[in-house]
């Protein structure tokens, strides 16, 4: 029960600022000793849920832009794919995801100023950077079991790539077709479906709470104030994680 609250908790504040809470349910499952092969799947699932939701709601208020999408996509959805494939000792997935969690939190917590910041002027990224860009966020999003778009929203604040809508749509379809593609690299390894059935109280804990942070996020509290409680909260479970790794 506490671990469902948790999880709603995460997904509520995560989709508040249109990302999924990949990185934080991974940490969770690892503080509950949940078997080692089964929870990437399980936070990338739970990645669909929340931003599906928001994805929606983003594209039908003409937030997207695909064209600033695109090039990102192409490089991070092959390599999220081979990231998820390969097969990596617990210890070692326990210290990139510190990192993981230590860089993410850094970079939101840097920028999340910019969250409803309009710009005069923007910058044009080069296609090819932009692949690559994607294709290193995907690698290290399929290899730990996160969306990505937690690193890919900050990187397009700080390069003032787009409008804040436009990188927040972004950043919760990013997350959304990287999570398919880095569940299809971890289903290469193990059949692991029938085991996902024991954990599906989790999977609507983050429904909830989906759709509560899409309200707060359209309805009550601004954008800014959610992406620095956010970043708070990535900071306080890499800590935490930290801690563990001594």
């Amino acid at each position: 029960m506490l671990l469902a609250i948790l999880f709603l908790v995460t997904a509520t504040l995560y989709s508040s600022v249109g990302f999924g809470g990949g990185s934080t349910y991974l940490a969770l499952l690892l503080i509950w000793n949940v078997p080692y092969f089964i929870f990437p799947v399980i936070a990338l699932c739970c990645n669909i849920i929340v931003v599906a939701g928001n994805c929606i709601n983003y594209i039908k208020a003409g937030n997207l832009n695909f064209k600033l999408l695109l090039p990102y996509l192409i490089g991070s959805i092959p390599l999220a794919y081979l990231g998820g494939s390969l097969t990596i000792e617990k210890k070692i997935f326990e210290i990139i995801l510190f990192f993981v969690l230590s860089i993410a939190g850094l970079l939101l917590l840097f920028n999340f100023k910019s969250y409803g910041k309009i710009h005069l002027k923007y910058n044009k990224i080069s296609f090819g950077i932009s692949i690559v860009i994607g294709a290193v966020i995907g690698f290290i999003s399929g290899t730990v079991g996160i969306g990505g778009g937690i690193f890919l929203s900050p990187i397009l604040f700080l390069l003032k790539a787009d409008k804040p809508s436009h990188i927040i749509t972004a950043a919760s379809l990013f997350i959304l077709i990287n999570s398919f593609s880095g569940i299809a690299g971890h289903l290469t390894k193990n059949d692991i479906l029938i085991q996902m059935t024991d954990y599906w109280y989790l999977l609507l804990a983050v429904l909830i709470g989906g759709q509560i942070g899409n309200y707060l996020n359209l309805k009550i509290l601004s954008t800014r104030i959610l992406a620095l409680v956010t970043a708070l909260l990535v900071i306080f479970v890499a800590i935490r994680m930290g801690v563990g790794l001594i």
